[in-house]
């Protein structure tokens, strides 16, 4: 007959006598660590984009970027505009929230020029005939140690002029 190694016992290490509950106790924390997956696979943590629209008799603005985000996650929000009647020196203006405990990783098509008001980052764009539609495309990666809720609402403008806005906010998870 086979003894077992130094230290451990048939009846402790193979018919778990007096460990029954450890058994349980170990599934219970491991399926906690199957939860974060799953919780994420149905968006409740974070990633889906989602589309949100202003619309004006001048022009149309789209913005289609995740709600809820998890630190250490990259995504793009994508900007379109459309005009619908000439759009001369378009602007786009981002909140603080877009930027804040985020790095931004590109800038497509890059802007004419930026720069900082208010609280608030102005990107200065090309002009936009009626009938076109530009899109911009703005890739980040949220920083591990950003938690909470931010606001990242969008504006436009054409000709010094305010147009349309939309009022947004991201929430953001461990």
């Amino acid at each position: 007959m086979l003894l077992p190694p130094d230290g451990l016992t048939i009846e402790r290490h193979v018919e778990l006598v007096g460990r029954r509950n450890e058994v349980h106790v170990r599934r219970v924390l491991l399926g906690a660590i199957a939860v974060v997956p799953l919780l994420a696979l149905l968006n409740i943590l974070g990633q889906r984009p989602a589309p949100q629209v202003a619309s004006g008799s001048v022009a149309r603005l789209s913005v289609y970027s995740p709600t809820r985000l998890r630190g250490g996650l990259m995504f793009t929000a994508r900007f379109e505009i459309e005009a619908r009647k000439t759009l001369t020196q378009p602007r786009l203006l981002l909140d603080s929230g877009w930027f804040e405990g985020m790095q931004v990783n590109s800038v497509v098509p890059a802007p004419l020029s930026e720069r900082s008001a208010n609280g608030r980052i102005i990107y200065l764009l090309d002009d936009v005939k009626a009938g076109a539609t530009s899109a911009y495309y703005i890739g980040f990666q949220v920083d591990p140690t950003n938690i909470g809720r931010r606001k990242q609402s969008v504006w436009l403008q054409a000709s010094g002029e305010p147009l349309l806005a939309i009022h947004r906010s991201v929430t953001i998870f461990p």
